[in-house]
């Protein structure tokens, strides 16, 4: 989630610019699509980022949340809105942090902002498609 990005396009990109454009693997095909001239496949999530990569971020779409999955020792998921990231454990609890103070998700705030929590929760219910190749463990139960 911390991963940068570098690209290099001479008399394009203009050199050594930075910019904090969140954006994620499934944002690729769409860039380069749209930088082939290609059409963008419907039904997909990814975003094209190349306004930000042209120095024009006015004009760049931005994600209302970013959402994985992980199946590696136990189901989890994550969400990523703004500065916040979720991380849910699907079977106990879910964490939150604000990346923006704490990089390194040190301190879990979830007990000081349950509806950030509850939001990022609802995102995950909706963005998860079943499938029987990778299952997630059954959220658990509300009291």
């Amino acid at each position: 989630i911390r991963v940068p990005m570098i690209a290099r396009w001479p008399n394009k990109i203009k050199p050594r610019s930075t910019n904090n454009h969140i954006s994620a693997f499934w944002d690729i095909l769409p860039t380069c699509a749209e930088l082939a001239g290609a059409k963008t496949p419907d039904g997909i999530d990814g975003i094209s980022f190349t306004p930000t990569l042209l120095g024009r971020n006015d004009q760049q779409k931005q994600h209302e949340f970013l959402y994985w999955e992980f199946h590696e020792r136990g189901s989890k998921q994550a969400i990523r809105m703004g500065d916040w990231k979720a991380v849910s454990f699907c079977q106990s609890h879910t964490e939150l942090y604000n990346l923006k103070d704490d990089l390194g998700e040190k301190n879990n705030v979830a007990a000081k902002y349950p509806d950030i929590v509850k939001k990022a929760e609802q995102y995950m219910h909706a963005s998860n498609t079943p499938s029987t190749h990778w299952p997630l463990k059954k959220w658990r139960k509300k009291k």
